[in-house]
């Protein structure tokens, strides 16, 4: 399923112009505040990065298309309180219940926030079983990019690699599966390769044909070539 957010390799957008050293790590005084908020949102356990990701996909067409990047945080942030029953949307409004939330004993204090970013939420796993490939070996990206065990679910996978031809440059390890993980359906941990595509494999009327486009992805996104 394409969605609003899938968006590499799309024409008419304008070129990507990256930001001088001058200027402000934050453009707005509440951007600061939004990254705070998810964040220590998020240090409540109630959800992983992969269903954050999900939650900012599921805007509406029209919000995500006109929203800036904090406020697709916060827009999504709010979904995720609510879905996860952690607020209401009384709440929300500011009309809920009065009283302590439970959650509110696990709150990420200041001094917690240094080891808390420090320790991360690493999505390596233990490795099982053999590999599917190599170092050196040609793949194919399987053709439907689609999430393979949810309809319309979360995936890692770009819409503009589905059916390129590449080759595997490194294995990083058993990683989490942001397919199964983004819907509670658990880590389903499988190896993450590193693949490197030519950019005229992935665009028909790339800038520069020669250059070389590295992307991770998991085993099941790949075929043998």
């Amino acid at each position: 399923m394409t969605r609003a957010h899938d968006m590499g390799g799309r024409f008419g957008y304008g070129a990507i112009r990256p930001e001088g050293e001058d200027e402000p790590l934050w453009h707005e005084p509440w951007h600061d505040r939004a990254m705070a908020l998810t964040l220590a949102a998020g240090a409540l356990g109630q959800w992983n990065i992969d269903m954050s990701r999900h939650a900012r996909e599921c805007l509406s067409v029209p919000d995500y298309s006109t929203f800036s990047y904090y406020e697709k945080w916060i827009a999504a942030l709010a979904d995720l309180l609510v879905e996860t029953s952690v607020l209401t949307r009384d709440d929300l409004t500011g009309e809920g219940s009065e009283g302590r939330h439970a959650l509110s004993y696990s709150v990420l204090t200041a001094e917690k926030v240094p080891a808390a970013l420090a320790k991360g939420s690493p999505s390596d796993r233990p490795s099982f079983g053999s590999l599917d490939f190599a170092p050196g070996q040609e793949v194919r990206v399987r053709p439907h990019p689609e999430n393979t065990h949810v309809e319309g679910g979360h995936t890692r996978l770009p819409a503009y690699a589905a059916g390129a031809r590449g080759r595997i440059l490194r294995y990083h390890g058993n990683h989490v599966l942001p397919d199964t993980s983004a819907h509670g359906l658990g880590d389903q941990a499988e190896p993450l390769y590193a693949v490197v595509f030519s950019a005229s494999e992935l665009w028909q009327m790339p800038e520069h044909p020669n250059d070389e486009v590295v992307l991770d992805l998991w085993q099941s996104y790949l075929e043998p070539a």
